[in-house]
């Protein structure tokens, strides 16, 4: 018999979309997060923030802070915490990376997405990213605009 994915397998569950606005993302990293049962289920059903939270490293390891994720009802005994902090996985390579670029001027760490990997895994993709001023996302405004509008007139008149 043939083995078949589920239809849950590779499906985003939340993303980040005012991350790639605020900031300027550099480097992308896709790492693990120890999670309990119950907080596996509720993210099955979708229920999932990750607009406020960001990335510390503390004492070698990665945490993700500040990100919500909502009870699972049918777990009455063995709940969870919405808003604990969760434990992110990373190779000791990625670590140092993170680390020498937290440690640069105006460099953070942000969440950008959460999904379920192939494997039916909960991960996140991280990011280093430098906050952007107001005339940098005004310019990314008009340059969005613009390409918009290029394409309505290729498509009219082309």
């Amino acid at each position: 018999m043939a083995k078949s994915k589920t239809p849950d397998n590779n499906k985003m569950i939340v993303e980040n979309r005012r991350a790639r606005y605020d900031y300027a993302v550099e480097d992308v990293y896709e790492c693990g997060i120890m999670l309990m049962g119950s907080e596996v289920k509720a993210l099955r059903i979708g229920s999932a923030n990750i607009a406020e939270s960001y990335v510390d490293i503390e004492n070698g390891e990665l945490w993700l802070i500040n990100s919500y994720i909502s009870l699972y009802t049918q777990a009455q005994n063995f709940g969870h915490e919405e808003r604990r902090r969760r434990k992110l996985l990373v190779s000791k390579r990625e670590l140092v990376k993170l680390w020498q670029a937290k440690g640069r001027d105006a460099m953070t760490i942000i969440a950008l997405k959460m999904y379920f990997n192939d494997k039916g895994k909960v991960k996140l993709l991280i990011g280093t990213a430098k906050g952007k001023k107001k005339s940098d996302k005004r310019e990314n405004e008009k340059q969005r605009d613009w390409n918009r509008q290029k394409s309505r007139l290729m498509r009219d008149h082309g």
